[in-house]
């Protein structure tokens, strides 16, 4: 299968310079679609107040805990397209494409019914203040009235990267996101809209980057080709994505499960603390997204690796974006930390709002990196076909252990410090159990490829 001009042939030649030909796009894409959602946040907060900035982020981790479950299954996709990819499986690799694509607008309509009709229940469960909960619920329903694009874009996105094309995506972000800031700007500033406004710009850019997304995939060549006529759900193609997507979007869910948790804790300190711990939280996303880069170059390489059968190189893979994702994290966390007051004062000009916002951020960026490596870990865990297991240690090792915090630490402790050291501690409990487990299944393939080899003299060493 001949590779096309925007992909990335992932299991020959040099790594290094592959690694940042697919990571630094997906990098920029990830940092511009949050620098989209900071548009939201800035024009929301400077034009609108205070409280439609609270709002706003009083949703953040609700829609996480909703949505993850079902971008989880675009894992699922993205690894059986890359290792039919590397096995050169092009009818089956088309089978996964497809069902994949169908499988996103079904699990988008469903979300988008449940949001809209469950969400405000939920936000009220959450203890989101009075002087909040009404914006909050406008903003939820015209967001999840988007969800059937939403899912769309992360599927088809998700399929080009596991084939290592990572540009185009970058460039229907971009225009989709211009578009967006000019609708914010048009809605909130020109006709008052308020918190309504940004979510009718976000879903409106969400439209276009899927359609964008959805065309280039209808012209393309070999296996990620989509033709109307092939659009349906293969079963095994599906039961396939699912068993690896489904613990994937678990495990989202239950750490957007205790984000909320936390949420609701930081809601208990009043709309000032919710301002600057929103403020905070955006700019912590760009490290995320630019460490998450690493996380899905781990999962992409891997899944292709594993399919080619080249074992050797699945090391050389992890150990890569080891080293990448932990400068990234180190000099873009503490580069937000040392530059704080200034990047929260793009967001609000409340002195206590940016005091809260410098505490998260002096507690979480100046240790964001454990968090990175944690992915990075997982990625590669993904990427040779082990779902429930990272799933299961993720769970318990960040998700289980913040629950734990929350109700004895923090009961103890009850300040937003002793709040947010939960992040930290847990990140380096889960890297580290992830770590034995990765080198556990290294153990257990090099005695399946010796035993191979045994057989046949023929094959590729370990």
């Amino acid at each position: 299968m001949r590779k096309k001009s925007y992909e990335i042939d992932m299991c020959n030649g040099a790594l290094f310079p592959k690694i940042l030909l697919f990571s630094v796009p997906l990098m920029i894409s990830s940092i511009l679609q949050l620098l989209f959602n900071a548009a939201d946040m800035v024009v929301v907060g400077r034009f609108a107040g205070s409280t439609a900035l609270a709002a706003v982020g009083a949703n953040a981790s609700l829609i996480n805990l909703l949505t993850n479950l079902f971008i989880g299954f675009s894992v699922g996709a993205n690894v059986m397209v890359a290792r039919f990819c590397g096995a050169r499986k092009e009818r089956a690799m088309s089978e996964t494409v497809h069902s994949a694509i169908v499988l996103s607008l079904v699990c988008g309509v469903g979300l988008m019914i449940f949001g809209i009709i469950v969400a405000p229940q939920i936000l009220v469960i959450m203890g989101t203040p009075a002087d909040v909960l009404s914006q909050a619920v406008l903003y939820i329903r015209i967001y999840f009235a988007g969800m059937p694009v939403i899912l769309l874009y992360n599927f088809g996105s998700s399929i080009l990267r596991a084939v290592g094309d990572t540009q185009r995506p970058l460039y229907y972000l971009f225009a989709a996101g211009i578009i967006n800031i000019i609708l914010n700007l048009i809605f909130v500033i020109g006709f008052h809209l308020g918190v309504a406004g940004v979510a009718l710009a976000t879903v409106i850019s969400q439209v276009i980057s899927a359609g964008l997304i959805f065309r280039c995939m209808m012209r393309m060549e070999g296996g990620c080709r989509v033709e109307w006529k092939k659009l349906a759900m293969k079963k095994d193609k599906v039961i396939q994505i699912v068993r690896i997507g489904l613990p994937a979007g678990l495990q989202g869910t239950v750490f957007s499960l205790s984000n909320v948790l936390i949420q609701s804790s930081v809601n208990s300190f009043g709309s000032v603390a919710m301002a600057g711990n929103t403020a905070a939280s955006n700019i912590e996303g760009f490290i995320y997204m630019a460490m998450n880069a690493y996380h899905q170059t781990a999962l992409s390489f891997t899944s292709q690796n594993f399919g080619a059968g080249k074992w050797k190189r699945i090391g050389k893979v992890m150990l890569e974006c080891l080293g990448m994702v932990t400068c990234v994290g180190l000099v873009m966390g503490w580069a937000a930390y040392l530059l704080g007051h200034q990047l929260l004062g793009i967001y609000s000009s409340d002195p206590k709002v940016i005091e809260v916002g410098i505490l998260r951020l002096s507690v979480i960026c100046t240790t964001y990196c454990l968090c990175g490596i944690m992915d990075v870990l997982v990625g590669a865990l993904r990427g040779m076909g082990y779902a429930v297991m990272p799933m299961i240690v993720s769970l318990l090792g960040a998700c289980g252990f913040r629950i734990l915090w929350i109700f004895t630490i923090f009961q103890e402790y009850r300040s937003l410090r002793s709040l947010y050291i939960s992040y930290p501690v847990s990140w380096a409990l889960t890297a580290a159990v992830h770590l034995i487990c990765y080198f556990g299944i290294r153990k257990k393939q090099a005695a399946l490829v010796f035993a191979s080899q045994s057989r046949n003299k023929g094959t590729e060493n370990f």
